[in-house]
């Protein structure tokens, strides 16, 4: 299960997500993404209560970092060790923005 928190100030964009990112949930991640960083200038993740990202999740962070380079900057916040250690892994550690 995850659980999206949606905060939009002007041109910036704040999701807070607890839960797990999988190929079930990675879909409605997605869509909230998409529907959400549309104008958005600045666009932030907190993942602190983030415990688990698949594959599928991934491909979500990357096609949201893809389209935040044409119009902004994306951060991803609190993240944990179990969750950084798969960045580390895939090599997304180099691609994102992790505070």
């Amino acid at each position: 299960m995850l659980d999206i928190k949606k905060t939009i100030e002007g041109e910036k964009v704040l999701l807070e997500l607890s839960g797990r990112i999988d190929s079930n949930t990675a879909v409605e991640l997605d869509r909230q993404i998409k529907e959400s960083i549309g104008g958005a200038a600045e666009f932030t993740m907190d993942m602190k209560e983030i415990e688990y990202i698949s594959s599928a999740g991934l491909r979500v962070l990357l096609a949201a970092q893809k389209q935040m380079n044409k119009q902004g900057k994306m951060k991803v916040l609190n993240v944990n060790e179990t969750v950084m250690e798969v960045f580390e892994i895939t090599g997304f550690a180099d691609i994102l923005t992790i505070e």
